[in-house]
């Protein structure tokens, strides 16, 4: 999509006004470098950064945006009292580009795109304080914080194919769709010495697998479970079950995701924590997934210290025994 003439434009424009901030045209997607607390309620509107083209998560609809992730940032600039605008990340090669590209420092081409806050971002202390062989700290430049979900590995099958799925065993000699290059693809190669990889179907999307799927090219679609979620809900899929099986040698089989922010903006990582904890504690959360057709786990960050009744209120079930 960068191609050597959009290159060439921004490098003699450069030339041009070096004594001035760069800028590419774009009123909404330029600002000052550091958009903090206090900067943000005085502009009157909120940068949230969600990935584009990433259902049921953020998406677009009859060009705009849709998806938890985006309800979630309406709903979080609402608390604040300022406006929501999208600010749609494009997926770099992996989590520490995207953080950089679209949090702290910028792209090389247009280093004042940034979003106030990145959501959909892994909730993990280990990632989070990871080092490099010189001892430094490799996201030292983000804040990591505010879990507002937790999220989980899923199998859709066709009862018509398949009685039930007790087991992912039974893919050593049935078809099964995944988005390529994803940790369900990879496990479903590996797993078990490897007898899965003969059976395991490759495509762009998870809603290609579901395609396969109707088509009965493969007896089931392994993914997380709210884009497994999100295709149940579709009339044209009603004929297929969710299975309730584990995944041994996976790894990690849940994890919680929360948002991301610039190190230097405490205040404003705060203001935002304290509003999804109130989300979360109080089954709005949960209320707004149900809104679009998801099912809501909270986070277990939350599990290490709320009790069963406040667990049950959170996820929206009753907390009478």
């Amino acid at each position: 999509m960068k191609t050597l003439s959009r290159m060439l434009v921004l490098l003699l424009f450069a030339q041009l006004v070096t004594a001035q901030e760069p800028d590419d045209g774009n009123a909404l997607l330029n600002r000052p470098a550091d958009r903090t607390y206090d900067i943000i309620l005085e502009s009157g509107y909120l940068k949230v950064g969600v990935y584009q083209n990433f259902p049921p998560y953020s998406y677009e609809v009859n060009g705009e945006p849709a998806g938890i992730d985006v309800e979630l940032g309406r709903r979080i600039a609402e608390e604040m009292g300022v406006a929501f605008r999208v600010h749609w990340i494009v997926p770099d090669e992996n989590l520490g580009d995207d953080l950089r590209n679209n949090v702290w420092k910028g792209h090389y081409l247009a280093k004042r795109r940034l979003a106030d806050v990145m959501l959909r971002v892994p909730y993990d202390k280990s990632y989070a304080y990871m080092q490099d062989s010189t001892g430094e700290y490799i996201n030292e430049q983000v804040v990591m914080f505010g879990p507002y979900q937790q999220e989980t590995w899923q199998i859709a099958y066709d009862p018509a194919q398949l009685d039930a799925v007790q087991t992912v065993a039974v893919f050593q000699y049935n078809p099964i769709g995944v988005e390529i290059d994803t940790l369900p693809d990879f496990y479903l190669t590996s797993a078990f010495g490897g007898r899965m990889r003969d059976q395991v179907r490759h495509f762009a999307t998870v809603a290609e697998a579901f395609q396969a799927l109707r088509a009965g090219e493969v007896s089931a679609v392994m993914g997380m479970r709210a884009e497994i979620d999100h295709e149940l809900a579709k009339p044209e899929n009603q004929a297929f079950k969710a299975a309730s099986n584990g995944f041994p040698g996976i790894g990690k089989q849940v994890w919680d995701v929360g948002m991301a922010i610039k190190h230097t903006h405490r205040q404003l990582g705060y203001a935002l924590e304290a509003i999804v904890d109130r989300l979360v504690k109080t089954g709005v959360m949960n209320e707004l997934f149900a809104g679009e057709g998801l099912r809501y786990s909270v986070p277990q960050y939350y599990r290490e210290f709320l009790d069963e009744q406040a667990i049950a209120r959170a996820e929206g079930g009753s907390t009478t025994k």
